[in-house]
């Protein structure tokens, strides 16, 4: 039995998979840089004048450009994208091949 609650069990199990899918060094330092800069993008356009939306929308699209970049990198999908792939049923790179443990043919 475990004495953890069960909100704290769900983001426990949503930080190792954030984990697991950002494991090379370079995405996950990239990460760090780009999520800040999308999240405050999206929180300056609610706080700025309207004649700074383009400062909001270029914080935005250079931050999710960054992680982009790093899922390249890591050769595996950017998180939303596998989701939409998902509900369609499309194919869809979770983990990348180099890291997941359950691939037979890994290193």
């Amino acid at each position: 039995m475990s004495t953890s609650s069960p909100r704290r069990g769900f983001l426990a199990r949503r930080l190792q998979g954030w984990m697991l899918r950002h494991q090379l060094p370079s995405n996950f330092a990239i990460h760090m840089v780009g999520i800040p800069m999308a999240v405050s993008g999206l929180i300056l356009l609610a706080v700025l004048p309207w004649d700074y939306w383009w400062v909001c929308a270029s914080l935005f699209v250079m931050g999710y450009f960054l992680q982009w970049v790093g899922h390249c990198w890591e050769g595996n999908d950017v998180g939303e994208w596998a989701a939409i792939k998902r509900l369609l049923g499309l194919p869809y790179v979770g983990i990348s091949p180099r890291w997941n443990p359950s691939d037979p043919h890994q290193l």
